[in-house]
């Protein structure tokens, strides 16, 4: 199922360390030849201070205790260099390093720099040799003493560009050491500078929103209220239009957020017309299903592609996250994904016909008749659905459902509220350029 992985696409987007837990998950499901995966890893390492690492991976992959010559002296390069920045931010990380020194630390960054520069002898450039000291840690893999490090440079930094480079080293280190709750609020922080009406130019805020949005799957996929918040994030106008224009291949995540989180029902409905615009333009078998069950109503395509969809998910880095018990392995979300496709698939189906034969709907669920029995029973069981099987005939019959007025009055006007609220929001943002102007 390699021809579905997104990782060339996802790769570019991303800091070069975050690619390896791609590339891990990637060895792990065999989607390639180790030695391409080892290949790869080598040449990411190439661009980074993860020398010994490097050297680790080159043995394993030509079956040898030797290294070559410029890995040795590279790593003679990278210690010398360490050593080098470690003692040129020496008195700035002592400083840090004294509990009583940095209480007299305020909120106020000049007089932080003044009161620095007057009793301690720090200035700017011990400043600057903390960052390059954070940035060299981070290239190195001590993910731990860059956060640190970054942490502390951001609250004295005055240089806008930098802190918000510091920023998004802060949020690469805390991904990638699993630190979920504070790479989302470190998300959330980038996200509101991105947003901002004086960040850069409309190009680069444009580029740093699809950058945030690659980033932020590490985290969505990973924290506990993660398919909520990526919903939140990719489903706001600028950031969709973002994704349509630019990365259509983040469809796949947003569908399968929505797909099993039964709570946004009402935004699922407005993304099945972004599903309808871009169903030419990007193929990918969870945008394909849904294309199937609520566009082109194609149950016999919409049953194959549930079969590509498990494949999918299976073999995704951020989807396919599986989760030990005992002496069994299991992916959660595939099997959330399969259980709301199958009642997807159902529903739709059900508002065309009114008695349904149970071979055939077995069929279209990828159950045997057995378990499409017991599932439909859970069903009608749990209120989930107004119907009863007739097992003389073998058919389930649905009961009328006419839809409420009042209801329909009260759908329609939300939906014109929020319409009105975007066009009243875009007016305001269009008279409010000129005038920055």
């Amino acid at each position: 199922m390699a021809t579905h992985d997104l990782t060339p696409r996802i790769a570019p987007n991303l800091d070069r360390h975050l690619v390896f837990p791609l590339l891990e998950f990637l060895q792990e499901r065999q989607l390639y030849p180790d030695e391409q995966i080892l290949k790869a890893k080598i040449e990411l390492l190439n661009k980074t201070n993860m020398v010994d690492y490097a050297m680790d991976i080159h043995k394993s992959l030509y079956h040898t205790e030797d290294v070559p010559q410029d890995m040795v002296e590279r790593r003679a390069e990278v210690v010398a260099r360490l050593k080098a920045l470690e003692e040129a931010a020496a008195p700035i990380v002592s400083f840090l390093q004294n509990a009583n020194a940095v209480q007299e630390l305020r909120a106020d960054k000049q007089y932080n720099l003044q009161m620095l520069n007057d009793r301690y002898q720090i200035g700017l450039e011990q400043i600057e040799a903390l960052y390059q000291y954070a940035k060299f840690q981070f290239e190195c893999g001590n993910y731990s003493g860059a956060a640190d490090y970054l942490y502390q440079y951001r609250a004295l930094c005055t240089n806008s560009e930098r802190s918000l480079s510091a920023l998004w080293g802060k949020l690469a280190a805390e991904i990638l050491m699993q630190n979920w709750d504070i790479a989302f609020e470190e998300l959330n922080r980038l996200k509101e500078i991105i947003d901002s009406k004086n960040y850069a130019s409309p190009m680069n805020q444009v580029q740093s929103r699809i950058w945030l949005m690659h980033w932020s799957l590490f985290i969505f996929f990973n924290h506990d209220n993660g398919r909520t918040h990526i919903i939140d994030l990719f489903n706001q106008d600028k950031y969709l239009n973002a994704i349509q224009t630019n990365a259509p291949h983040l469809l796949r995540y947003l569908a399968t957020a929505l797909i099993v989180n039964k709570r946004r029902r009402t935004q699922f409905k407005d993304f099945i017309k972004v599903i309808q615009q871009e169903q030419y333009g990007f193929k990918d078998p969870i945008a394909e299903f849904l294309a199937c069950v609520y566009v082109n109503y194609d149950f016999d395509g919409a049953q194959k592609k549930m079969r590509e969809c498990e494949e999918v998910i299976l073999n995704d880095p951020f989807l396919g996250k599986r989760v030990e018990e005992g002496s069994f392995s299991t992916v959660p979300l595939r099997d959330e994904f399969l259980e709301n496709a199958r009642l997807f698939i159902f529903e739709t189906y059900c508002r065309i016909h009114q008695r349904i034969d149970m071979g055939v709907l077995s069929e279209k669920l990828n159950l045997n008749y057995e378990e499409a029995e017991r599932w439909i029973v859970n069903l009608i069981t749990t209120s989930k659905l107004d119907a009863k099987i007739d097992s003389k005939s073998g058919t389930v019959v649905m009961e009328p459902n006419h839809p409420i007025v009042y209801q329909q009055i009260i759908d329609h006007t939300k939906a014109l509220s929020g319409r009105t609220y975007k066009l009243v929001n875009q007016l305001l943002e269009k008279a409010q350029t000129p005038a920055a102007r």
